[in-house]
């Protein structure tokens, strides 16, 4: 088997890869409201017709519910080639709501001057489609390999990868050496932010609008509160981290609700904070931190109450033992395709990858996308690839496949 063995089957095979996306893009798998299994089941069906054997691992109707979806099940694709290390590759076939500003159906799938547009055919149904013909042109090319190559496609990324990876590797369903996880930009990624996001309920007493002293107000407390967030948010800007790519730390209320009506003094506010950790900083003590300074504000305010509550915290990704290996390798590949330098940086956001670092398995990100996440339309209105780079990505999987297999 030559490396031009394998760039030919990727290229005759690239018409197929691209219906491969254009069929997961058209099924909905918007999460939330998380109903993913249906979507799980028509992806094992479409990877069957391609000669694979896909396990199909349903995740417990409890667990999923406690993690706020309706439904998920996890895909696995195993081939071994011989004694030797196990590599994961790992995408998410659950993609946020479409939201508002589309140009063209979010579940159409077309094609515009090379581009497809969709939700999810960037982040990140693109990888299920680059690692499964990268999967295939390996497995078909009779390629002499040492060791095996999983896929595993999971459904609970955009609600924190908790049944998702994770489930899959507490339940000892798979252990591997490495893992590369879906990608969205020519640059392989080995490190990013944390997230930590916070639910705080400031509580206080109702009363009519006409004598507003007799209640507390809860509202006037909140406020008190968010300025002094937005306050201390100018100063993350001069907190850059020491790794290229991640930028500083990131603060945004999100979501805000309360009140009982127009003349009643509002008795409880909740709002939600995501607080964007770079990797130099410690999630406990960012934790720590920003409980300690909402209290100490909603404290001023007689009669107010403030309780401060975890959501999710996702740790940083940083690089492991091994880590560089695996980058230099990709690094290489892509450089060799593309023709042009690919670095290794960090991006400011959080992925899957940090449940496989998390289980000491030395991960990086890399997959189809356009030279930066902005220029997928990622998580925005029209959301986009370039066909032109699903086979090169393709190509680059499967050629560092092959060299850490060899």
């Amino acid at each position: 088997m030559s490396e031009a063995a394998l760039h030919d089957h990727i290229q005759a095979h690239a018409p197929a890869a691209q219906a491969l996306l254009a069929a997961m893009v058209r099924i909905p798998s918007d999460n939330p409201p998380g109903d993913c299994a249906p979507h799980a089941e028509q992806t094992a069906i479409l990877l069957e017709a391609l000669g694979f054997t896909v396990e199909r691992h349903v995740v417990p109707a409890a667990l999923v519910q406690a993690h706020g979806m309706r439904s998920a099940t996890n895909l696995i694709i195993r081939e071994n080639f011989g004694p030797g290390p196990v590599i994961a590759l790992n995408a998410h076939g659950d993609v946020v709501p479409p939201g508002t500003g589309w140009t063209t159906d979010p579940y159409g799938a077309e094609i515009r001057e090379g581009w497809m547009y969709g939700r999810g055919v960037a982040v990140s149904k693109s990888d299920i489609a680059s690692y499964a013909f990268a999967l295939k042109a390996l497995r078909d090319t009779g390629t002499a390999l040492r060791g095996s190559i999983e896929l595993h496609i999971t459904y609970d990324e955009e609600t924190g990868g908790e049944i998702g990876p994770t489930w899959l590797l507490a339940q000892r369903l798979s252990n591997p050496d490495y893992a590369i996880c879906a990608g969205f930009s020519y640059n392989v990624v080995n490190a990013h932010n944390g997230c930590l996001h916070l639910e705080v309920t400031v509580q206080g007493k109702s009363a009519h609008a006409a004598m507003p002293s007799t209640g507390a107000d809860a509202l006037e407390a909140a406020t008190a509160i968010l300025a002094e967030l937005y306050r201390s948010r100018a100063a993350l800007a001069g907190h850059i981290s020491t790794i290229p790519g991640i930028g500083a730390p990131q603060l945004t209320i999100g979501k805000i609700e309360g009140g009982i009506n127009t003349n009643v003094v509002p008795d409880r506010i909740t709002f939600r904070l995501d607080r964007r950790i770079i990797p130099d900083e410690s999630p406990a003590t960012v934790e720590q931190e920003l409980t300690t300074q909402i209290t100490a504000a909603g404290a001023a305010f007689p009669g107010i109450t403030v309780g401060v509550s975890r959501i999710l915290l996702a740790t940083p990704l940083t690089p492991l033992p091994g880590t560089a290996h695996l980058t230099e390798i990709l690094c290489r590949r892509a450089a060799q395709i593309f023709h042009e330098p690919i670095p290794a940086q960090g991006v400011p956001l959080y992925t899957d990858a940090r449940h496989y670092a998390a289980a000491g398995i030395p991960v990086v990100l890399y997959g189809a996308g356009p030279r930066n996440i902005e220029q997928a339309n990622a998580h925005r209105a029209d959301e986009r690839l370039d066909l032109a780079d699903l086979p090169r990505a393709t190509e680059v999987v499967a050629l560092s496949l092959l060299d850490l297999l060899n």
